[in-house]
């Protein structure tokens, strides 16, 4: 089962789904279900006692999340204990977020990232900005920042974090500051797992600070597949039995 935030406009929605489809395509004869936590139903407990009422006995929760923040310690663990209140008995494993949490980034993402950026043809480039959505869980952003130096290293140029909210600096700012200190081509990188509100405003800050390119949102990239599909297959980090 994938959770996704969730979002009020409906394209964060289509590309969850979107991603469900490729994960399931990748591994056949596997139910693959998906669930949001706010704005689109059905939600995770809803899902969690359909399955258990349809005779499922054990289940995966992959956190279609990029930082271990607030949802991830709180309101996950929550849903999946209001499901084993309330229904019959299911074992449910709760995967990593596919982001990192105190070690480097998966390989997988930063391909993902690598092949969105390079879908939008940016030509030669001298410094990147990493935008995200933005958290004021400082270990979060630290997270980010891990994936923002990751990212500098794979292309050879510096990396800056933006955000577009909850903390600075905005997608404009960042690639100012990058032309400012001399670079002439700042393309962005986009650490969104959906399109939507976020994704817009950062598109549009940074193209009118001078960025040369915006990539798209990961989606249902086959790296983001794979990267699923290694959550789904490793080691638990948390776990809860109905």
């Amino acid at each position: 089962m994938l959770v996704a935030h969730g979002s009020r406009d409906p394209r964060a929605a289509d590309a969850t789904r979107a991603l469900a489809r490729a994960v399931s395509a990748a591994r056949p004869g596997t139910p693959v279900w998906a669930s949001w936590l706010d704005h689109t139903e059905p939600g995770p407990t809803e899902v969690l006692r359909d399955l258990a009422v349809a005779g499922h006995r054990r289940a995966v929760l992959v956190p279609l999340l990029l930082t271990a923040a607030y949802h991830h310690r709180v309101d996950i663990p929550a849903a999946v204990a209001a499901a084993a209140r309330s229904g019959p008995q299911l074992s449910v494993r709760v995967t990593d977020v596919l982001g990192p949490a105190d070690d480097t980034p998966d390989p997988g993402l930063l391909a993902g990232l690598c092949r969105r950026l390079g879908e939008t043809r940016p030509g030669r480039f001298d410094a990147l900005v990493l935008a995200a959505a933005g958290t004021r869980d400082a270990r979060a952003r630290r997270s980010v920042g891990r994936v923002a130096d990751a990212l500098g290293v794979e292309f050879g140029v510096p990396c800056r974090v933006a955000y577009a909210s909850a903390a600075p600096p905005a997608a404009g700012v960042a690639v100012s500051r990058l032309r400012a200190s001399g670079a002439r081509r700042v393309a962005v990188s986009a650490y969104f797992l959906a399109p939507g509100l976020f994704h817009d405003a950062v598109t549009e800050a940074a193209g009118a600070a001078g960025a040369v390119a915006v990539a798209a949102p990961l989606t249902d990239a086959p790296e983001l597949v794979e990267l699923v599909l290694r959550r789904v297959d490793g080691r638990p980090v948390l776990a809860s039995t109905g």
